[in-house]
């Protein structure tokens, strides 16, 4: 896997608290949901971003590859 940047999105809109959880990446909350935006470098640093969603009870919208474009 080649690193790329990455989006997930979870229901709710998430405080400034969750920061730290989520390191590294920026956070956007809008709408009743929150993008989480960053870059994944391996299958490992992917697998622990989901389980940090599922460890916090967070409910997962969904999870895409995001275009540096912008498209975050």
């Amino acid at each position: 896997m080649e690193a790329a940047l990455y989006r997930f999105v979870v229901q709710g809109e998430l405080g400034p608290r969750f920061s730290k959880a989520f390191e590294g990446m920026e956070i956007d909350s809008a709408g009743g949901r929150t993008a989480i935006v960053g870059t994944i470098e391996d299958q490992a640093q992917l697998q622990g971003v989901l389980e940090r969603i599922v460890a916090l009870g967070l409910e997962l919208v969904s999870v895409t590859p995001a275009s540096e474009n912008g498209a975050a």
